[in-house]
């Protein structure tokens, strides 16, 4: 993309001004250095491209992690007029609603420290990981169909969690309009028994101990405090969202040719708002965001389960209560200031976090106050952050940060770069507990595939999106 000139706004902030045919400009938030790299593959041509589509409002943005993705740039925030504008199954990634919540204890390392190894074979029993995971919970297609509309309160009801996790999940759990005649048979196959599993691929459980408290009143407000014991949660609507995508991109196919529209990327489809086609798939999308949420209450009733049974306390006696759950692949209509004038838009974040400032409506009141939690996880042997909500995000980048550390190596690469006996290496020396279904996945995961989290997060500070309140190690990684 040598042609592209690329202005530097500041340290954390550069800019490619809107030309012909682009209708907005494209935003990076980063450094040189991880500009450089995200030169290397595709994620600069892919934000040009996404910034020619019709109806978009602003720019394009690309946070710090950013890299390249299907047709849209992972860690890409892009926003289009809610009547005017597109939806685009590609700016929001097969795997709808995948996000991490962040569950909280009453314990410290030393009081876990003896119960190591026990609770990590539980979790590793209790929780499915690994490609095709599955759960017998003895739902029904009438129960999928409940979840996919009603979302997390569904779970709730059935006792799979408390009333108090409802308000502690963004869109407390449910985004209305959700309507599962609009799901394939294939996708409702693929989603029954996948309540309740973790994946495979990026996504993981981890038992985490909170290493550095960066912002006091804060961490105070979102009840965190050094050396506490915490456990962050990343996955999403598993073969239900991901199947939910690939059957819209396949509708949208006809779509392009019935309207004779001419694309920059093909993988970057759409459908005008208003049309039938981005309709259902809205309809449908919101079915798998719903999905995620209660995937991931089901995940975190498993995981106050295990403690339970390994501590011989009921998970209130052990203060499991859930901080916050954060959504990172989603299309959501919102209302934003631009220019000076509100407007309703549909955003588009493709691993890509919310970040709320104090005093945003949508937030819960117990963080209202303070500001949005943004729970961002980095590799499995470098640790992970939560920040809050600032208001120069809502100014800049559509209310929205970052949403972890970022590849910077494809999977094939970091298998054939990568010894598992590295990591292996490193997680021993870290005192990190290590559950995993399969060996290459460590190659795979490995902290040298992944961009530095420090760095990531000090950009998202720096550009004043989000501030950092707590670094969290890990202590047991679960993953597929």
């Amino acid at each position: 993309m040598e042609s592209i000139d690329i202005k530097k706004i500041s340290d954390v902030k550069f800019r490619i001004e809107k030309q012909t045919p682009m209708n907005g400009g494209v935003v990076f938030f980063t450094t040189e250095d991880m500009l450089e790299k995200m030169k290397k593959d595709s994620t600069v041509g892919q934000a040009v491209n996404a910034a020619k589509l019709p109806g978009i409002v602003g720019d394009v943005l690309v946070m710090p992690d950013g890299h390249q993705g299907y047709g849209f740039p992972v860690g890409g925030v892009a926003a289009f007029d809610a009547e005017d504008g597109i939806i685009s199954p590609g700016a929001v990634g097969f795997d709808i609603n995948c996000g991490v919540r962040l569950i909280k204890t009453s314990l410290t390392l030393k009081e876990l420290r003896p119960k190591i190894k026990e609770l990590s074979d539980m979790l590793f029993k209790n929780v499915p990981t690994g490609v095709g995971s599955k759960l017998n919970l003895g739902f029904k297609e009438q129960d999928l169909e409940l979840v996919a509309k009603e979302g997390v309160r569904y779970a709730i009801e059935k006792g799979y969690g408390t009333k108090e996790d409802i308000e502690r999940i963004e869109e407390h759990g449910k985004l209305s309009g959700a309507d599962f005649s609009k799901v394939s048979k294939d996708a409702k196959k693929r989603g029954l028994n996948q309540l309740g599993t973790l994946g495979a691929g990026n996504h993981f459980l981890e038992v985490q101990k909170v290493e550095k408290i960066l912002d006091e009143s804060i961490a105070k407000a979102y009840g965190l405090e050094k050396d506490q014991i915490v456990i962050m949660v990343h996955t999403g609507s598993r073969g239900f969202g991901h199947q939910i995508c690939s059957d819209f991109l396949r509708t949208l196919v006809e779509y392009q040719q019935k309207n004779n529209i001419q694309l920059p990327d093909k993988e970057l489809s759409y459908a005008k708002v208003g049309s039938k086609e981005a309709d259902d798939y809205i309809m449908a999308m919101n079915c798998a965001v719903n999905f995620a949420f209660t995937n991931r209450q089901m995940i975190t009733h498993l995981i106050r389960k295990s403690f339970s049974e390994v501590f011989k306390k009921d998970f209130e006696d052990l203060g499991m209560d859930l901080l916050y759950d954060v959504a990172h692949n989603i299309a959501k209509y919102e209302e934003h200031l631009v220019d000076g004038k509100k407007r309703k838009l549909y955003i588009h974040r493709k691993g890509a976090t919310r970040a709320f400032p104090k005093g945003t409506k949508e937030l819960p009141s117990r963080y209202r106050t303070v500001g949005q939690p943004v729970i961002i996880p980095g590799s499995m042997s470098t640790g992970s952050y939560v920040l809050c909500g600032m208001e120069n995000s809502m100014k800049e980048s559509f209310g929205s940060a970052c949403h972890g550390s970022g590849r910077v190596m494809s999977r094939h690469q970091a298998l054939r770069e990568i010894p598992s006996s590295k990591t292996f290496d490193v997680l021993k020396d870290k005192e990190i507990e290590i559950r995993i279904r399969t060996r290459k996945l460590i190659s795979e995961e490995a902290e040298w595939a992944y961009k530095n989290p420090d760095e990531v997060v000090s950009v998202v500070e720096k550009a004043g999106l989000a501030k950092i309140v707590s670094k969290n190690k890990p202590v047991i990684v679960i993953k597929g």
